[in-house]
């Protein structure tokens, strides 16, 4: 009786430490990167690939040339051309939430550091896969808590140490909306022989679910930046 129990006692333990190791595996932190501005981001290792785990906030290309500012409601509208800002217009925001970029800023190539680029709509599914489907990548990327986000989402632990958040958008029109219930991040994978749209991923304060979406180049999003 008693080798039977130590059996079982010994089977516990190792499923204990298995798992154990599981989310040590997933949480493998990265190197710590530095923009052109100075900014030191961390990063985290999920399967073959390491993201940051925060939004992109420098104002500088790799090469240190400037990011224009858009601060102006029409301007925003009418920009054609590469454009970041700060949610509200208030710089207050860079810190916790990162900058806002229009896709023109993510197609000229270099905003992200040397050796990182902007993740494409293909980075993304391999994240989603690896973190286990669409379905549920919102719910296992998500920062724990409501610092960030309006409400708790079940099940949501930043298991993978992606850090996820809600810093909101700018819409076609100008206008900031939906910081802590909307996270709303680019790709720098364009739409198919469109000139106006291009892919993002956005996941909303209820649903576990990360959505994909062919929205307006000129709206601005989050960026996160994976390494080469």
């Amino acid at each position: 009786m008693k080798n039977i129990e130590n059996i079982i006692l010994r089977s516990l333990l190792l499923v204990v430490l298995l798992g154990g190791a599981m989310t040590l595996s997933a949480q493998k932190a990265g190197e710590t990167v530095k923009d052109a501005d100075g900014n030191e981001y961390k990063t985290v290792v999920i399967g073959s690939q390491t993201w940051f785990a925060e939004n992109l906030k420098t104002t500088k290309y790799a090469n240190g040339n400037n990011i224009k500012n858009v601060t102006g409601k029409q301007e925003w509208v009418d920009c054609k051309s590469p454009a970041y800002c700060w949610y509200d217009n208030n710089s207050g925001n860079k810190n916790e939430y990162g900058a806002l970029y229009n896709w023109y800023a993510i197609n000229a190539g270099n905003i992200c550091p040397k050796g990182w680029h902007v993740a494409t709509d293909e980075d993304w599914n391999t994240l989603e896969n690896k973190v286990g489907g669409r379905d549920k990548a919102a719910q296992a990327l998500r920062e724990e808590g409501t610092k960030h986000w309006k409400d708790e989402l079940k099940g949501a632990n930043n298991d993978y140490g992606f850090n996820l958040i809600a810093g909101g958008f700018r819409n076609p029109y100008g206008d900031f909306t939906w910081q802590t219930v909307d996270a709303g991040y680019w790709t720098a994978t364009g739409k198919n022989q469109s000139i106006s749209y291009a892919w993002n991923r956005t996941a909303y304060y209820y649903d576990e679910h990360m959505n994909r979406h062919e929205v307006q180049k000129c709206i601005g999003y989050s960026v996160r930046c994976v390494k080469d």
